[in-house]
């Protein structure tokens, strides 16, 4: 994101929490990238630049360009309470799809494209953007590669701060990552995961879970990557748990971009309960749990091909458990952040109405199976995204 002001920031100053207790986390904020959609075709359309024309004069620097010429971004301004973060997410919708819809196209929010676009769409003319695509061209397709996060930031004290919560938070995230799936279409095809939006994604460098760091590690780590050509710059740090590069805040990148507001409230509420679960008890607490790398990225990809159905990879204990089972102890973990915030009882319920109706990936694929039309699939998605 190529953001001058990030949500979720809170300014702060202090010692890491290694050293003493940190402050209860306070505000959070959201990211949602969205797909521009012609409505007749229902691939992506490089429409971009008339859509975030339209919605500036009201959104101003909320709405920005993305990667892609298909592909726009909003961003919240920090929030502290749940309402007024759905009422900005619903009113920055609102707002784009109206924008979208004076171009000729929809706005859908999926983590891949449904129907693929007929032509490569073009990388959006930024400085920055010409320049990653010059230097990263194997990844650039601009068909398949057209995918939409969700990200989630929550303000901290610093970055010592950041990197405390991200160690801690890296064993919880398959869970939101299966919580959320919203991309089991890819090419046009079925592409047996609930979220292909992932595997997609992860042909970029340092796309998956974040490395354990402190503060110097991290720096040493950054600048290595940036040296080494690894990475153009620290902005293309895509752990999906990272310190921002210029905001007291940890940004956590693991969920696809869903229609259904629902599910972007959820994730964000037991982010930042898990968050001041552990906040609190950062001067008592040990070290992060130890959870091996391999079994973290193989609890990934179990979330990734599973989603909220069937059976997923525990990160903590290496065994294959329900969904539910490790989404229960994922709020049992949040519990009393959660309940500080006042937030236990809506996150009851918007789980329970999640299980009801299934989460995005099985709603597309229902959708399909319904009528086995891909454009079915993407009008639910459009008329979901702007219901919000």
């Amino acid at each position: 994101m190529d953001a001058t002001e990030l949500p979720g920031s809170r300014p702060g100053s202090g010692t890491g929490p290694e050293s003493r207790p940190g402050p209860a986390v306070s505000t959070f904020g959201v990211e949602e990238e969205f797909q521009l959609v012609d409505r007749l075709t229902r691939a992506p359309v490089a429409r971009a630049e008339p859509v975030i024309e339209a919605a500036s004069p009201s959104l101003g620097e909320q709405v920005q360009r993305e990667f892609y010429g298909c592909m726009v971004e909003v961003c919240t301004r920090p929030a502290t309470t749940r309402t007024d973060l759905r009422a900005q997410l619903a009113a920055l919708r609102a707002t784009l799809a109206e924008a979208a819809a004076e171009s000729r196209c929809l706005l859908v929010a999926s983590g891949t494209a449904v129907v693929p676009p007929a032509e490569p769409i073009s990388v959006s003319d930024t400085p920055r953007y010409r320049r990653m695509a010059r230097r990263f061209g194997a990844c650039v397709d601009g068909r398949l590669g057209v995918v939409c996060g969700c990200h989630v930031h929550i303000g901290t004290a610093d970055r010592a701060q950041a990197l405390f919560l991200a160690n801690r938070v890296r064993p919880w995230l398959p869970a939101l990552q299966a919580l959320a799936a919203n991309s089991p279409f890819s090419g046009g095809l079925d592409s047996g995961f609930a979220s292909w939006r992932v595997v997609e994604f992860g042909r970029w460098p340092t796309v998956g879970p974040a490395p354990v760091l402190d503060a110097a590690a991290y720096e040493e780590t950054a600048e290595a990557l940036v040296d080494s050509g690894t990475l153009m710059d620290r902005r293309m740090i895509y752990w999906f748990a990272r310190p921002s590069e210029h905001h007291p805040t940890v940004e956590f990148r693991v969920a696809d971009s869903n229609a259904d507001l629902d599910v972007t409230v959820l994730v964000a509420l037991l982010l930042r309960g898990l968050c001041a679960t552990f906040l609190s008890a950062a001067g008592t607490g040990g070290p992060p749990p130890a959870v091996p790398a391999v079994r973290l990225r193989a609890a990934h990809r179990y979330a990734a091909r599973y989603g909220s159905t069937g059976l997923v990879l525990d990160p903590f204990s290496g065994d294959e458990v329900p969904v539910r089972t490790l989404l229960a102890a994922l709020v049992a973990a949040a519990a009393p952040g959660l309940d500080a915030a006042g937030d236990l009882t809506e996150v009851d319920r918007l789980l329970a109405g999640l299980r009801g109706r299934g989460n995005g990936a099985e709603r597309q694929r229902a959708a399909f199976g319904r009528t086995g039309r891909l454009h079915d699939v993407v009008d639910g998605l459009a008329e979901l995204t702007a219901r919000a």
